[in-house]
């Protein structure tokens, strides 16, 4: 039976064992996903020991996802630019890495809301964290014209600018409705929004019409700032679509079959998280 793991410190709170179980059972595959608590003092030893333990591979979250990558043998680009691995597998008896964050976060747009990216002209991205690294990076990729990252501490969001090069301008909060204007895409990144912190408090008036606002927080599904788009008339996509793409090629690489994110997949997900705000 093989087995596989999400690794993080704290990880109670992470649903990818209820994701992967419900692949393992959808497409009748004997094998297991667990959650590992490690303090980031021990993950080098966790790591290295991870075949004499059995395990085909594993997730990596919050706060491995350098040392992962610092750890494995990476052939993947986008981890390689990103220097963050979420995703650890054996191959030839070797632990790889790769990150599938920024894929997660392209297949959740794609199928949500299909052509997003067609003449992306202006994409506003809020927060220059991990996460605003793999948005930035996907977003280049489809060919934003002009990315504009905002930052409560401006000198990170110069800094993030640096690494990307010329298409991602840096500026500073108070800039951030102004950035709106013309705007076809707004991302968050942020933890503003996300249960048990401050509100995201942004006048979206400023942003067209045809503008496309989404959040990679999941929890609340609708943020405040995904429900104050939805008053101005605009399109949304929420977070949850990102966790469970992102989670496909590993599950692939560990037990050797591709799964689907289904609406009985989201459905499954959803009510986890309802059940638990409840």
């Amino acid at each position: 039976m093989k087995r596989a793991f999400v690794v993080g410190y704290p990880i109670s709170h992470s649903r990818s064992p209820l994701i992967h179980g419900f692949w393992l059972k959808e497409l009748g595959i004997q094998g297991s996903y667990e959650r590992i608590a490690v303090e980031p003092a021990a993950f080098q030893a966790f790591a290295t020991t991870l075949a004499d333990r059995g395990f085909a591979g594993g997730n990596v979250t919050v706060p491995h996802k350098e040392a992962a990558f610092r750890l494995a043998s990476v052939d993947d680009p986008v981890a390689r630019d990103l220097e963050a691995v979420n995703t650890l597998w054996f191959e030839d008896g070797v632990l790889k890495g790769m990150n599938t964050d920024v894929a997660g976060f392209l297949a959740n747009l794609d199928q949500e809301a299909p052509g997003w990216s067609d003449n992306l002209r202006r994409a506003v991205v809020l927060g220059a964290g991990g996460a605003s690294r793999a948005i930035l990076y996907g977003l280049i990729q489809r060919g934003a014209a002009e990315i504009l990252l905002i930052n409560r501490t401006l000198e990170r969001a110069e800094a993030l600018a640096r690494h990307f090069g010329s298409k991602v301008k840096a500026l500073a909060w108070d800039q951030a409705e102004t950035a709106l204007e013309g705007a076809d895409l707004l991302v968050n990144t942020t933890s503003l929004g996300m249960k048990g912190q401050p509100p995201l408090d942004l006048d979206l008036s400023h942003l067209p019409k045809s503008a496309l606002v989404t959040d990679i927080v999941y929890v609340p599904l609708e943020t405040p700032l995904l429900a104050a788009a939805r008053r101005f008339g605009l399109a949304t996509v929420d977070g949850l679509g990102m966790l469970l793409h992102q989670a496909v090629p590993g599950f692939e690489r560990w037990f050797g079959a591709r799964p689907e994110v289904t609406p009985q997949l989201r459905a499954l997900v959803l009510a986890d998280i309802e059940a638990q705000a409840g």
